[in-house]
């Protein structure tokens, strides 16, 4: 079904608000995925990771693009004396989970560190 005619057939209906239509998409479905591999530190200092940096990295990431988040990404440290931290991240997908296929097992630089990308269950600690 072509999307663009259902848009262009809604927008001509009247009374309606166009302000209050969403942006139309196929029925999606929920992935959760994890990243790890990153510090939990910024590189040479003792600041934990800030969140404003994980995003800045994937919305700079090529890979993560046309990519629509459930929530904000959460950043987690693996154990409490490790040094080493988990992203999780919870992303709309296509029922046929074709945007979590495409991220699985990828990987990507941050910083001199290589992340990897991981599906995973849905984490209750993320709201």
């Amino acid at each position: 079904m072509d999307l663009q005619v259902i848009e262009n057939y809604i927008k001509n209906v009247e009374n309606i608000n166009l302000e209050d239509i969403e942006t139309l998409r196929l029925p999606q479905s929920k992935s959760y995925l994890k990243i790890i591999g990153i510090p939990y530190l910024m590189e040479n200092t003792d600041i934990p990771i800030m969140l404003d940096f994980i995003e800045s990295i994937i919305k700079s990431n090529y890979i993560f693009n046309n990519l629509l988040f459930m929530s904000k990404p959460e950043v987690i440290k693996t154990l409490p004396k490790s040094d080493m931290a988990i992203v999780w991240m919870n992303i709309w997908n296509a029922q046929s989970g074709q945007n979590a296929k495409s991220l699985i097992n990828r990987c990507f630089n941050v910083g001199s560190y290589i992340a990897t990308i991981h599906s995973t269950n849905m984490n209750s600690g993320i709201s």
